[in-house]
């Protein structure tokens, strides 16, 4: 598989994630957001919507992390992602739209640069901006993590699921925006959970390819 992705993209750090979970090996294909690479030619053909990541595994080419960590969850159920009963799942899925629907889509590359460019906001109101959705974000996930959280050391159990493998990448980001994560002691806690395995680690923006 061939993995078309940037070293500090959300979306890219959360399928990077995914896959190593999964014990998938990918080749990483480098675009790099910085000089534009995503809105070229080339990579539109790859992807119409001139987004990362995409990932191609031969047979096509799969966009959008959701649908492809749902394909990957078929493909490889096992270690899995989501919990076995159907209520579960749903809390599971719920805690993942949070970030994937409500707070990293108003704080990523291409929204934040029509704010600079078009609007002429600097870069203490981008901070604020984007820590106003992140709190909010941070805030219900704490709050639906103690009305139904499963006891364990993760988002829902001793495992990683689905919602970690969208917060862990969002805490990420949280910080660049200088959002203190001391508010949320409990995200904080799953946060080093998730960093002590291999798969997070191997995963983080600093330690990719295209990092430097």
């Amino acid at each position: 598989m061939k993995l078309h992705d940037f070293f500090r993209s959300g979306t890219s750090h959360r399928l990077r994630i995914a896959l190593n979970l999964k014990g998938v090996a990918y080749e990483q294909v480098a675009v790099d957001l910085r000089k534009e690479a995503h809105l070229s030619a080339a990579y539109k053909a790859i992807n119409p919507q001139q987004l990362v990541p995409a990932l191609d595994i031969g047979s096509g080419i799969l966009t959008q992390t959701p649908a492809i960590i749902e394909w990957l969850e078929e493909q490889i159920p096992t270690p899995a992602l989501l919990p076995a009963q159907s209520l579960d799942r749903a809390h599971v899925r719920a805690l993942a739209a949070i970030i994937g629907c409500d707070v990293h889509p108003v704080n990523n590359r291409r929204i934040l640069e029509a704010l600079r460019h078009r609007f002429a906001v600097d870069d203490a109101a981008i901070n604020d901006w984007s820590g106003t959705w992140i709190a909010a974000g941070f805030d219900a996930y704490e709050a639906l993590l103690a009305a139904h959280r499963s006891a364990g050391r993760f988002s829902f159990g001793d495992t990683p699921t689905l919602a970690d493998v969208y917060l862990v990448p969002q805490i990420e980001s949280s910080r660049r925006f200088k959002v203190d994560m001391g508010r949320w002691p409990v995200l904080a806690s799953i946060e080093a959970n998730c960093l002590a395995l291999d798969a997070f680690q191997r995963a983080a923006p600093a330690v990719q390819p295209d990092a430097s």
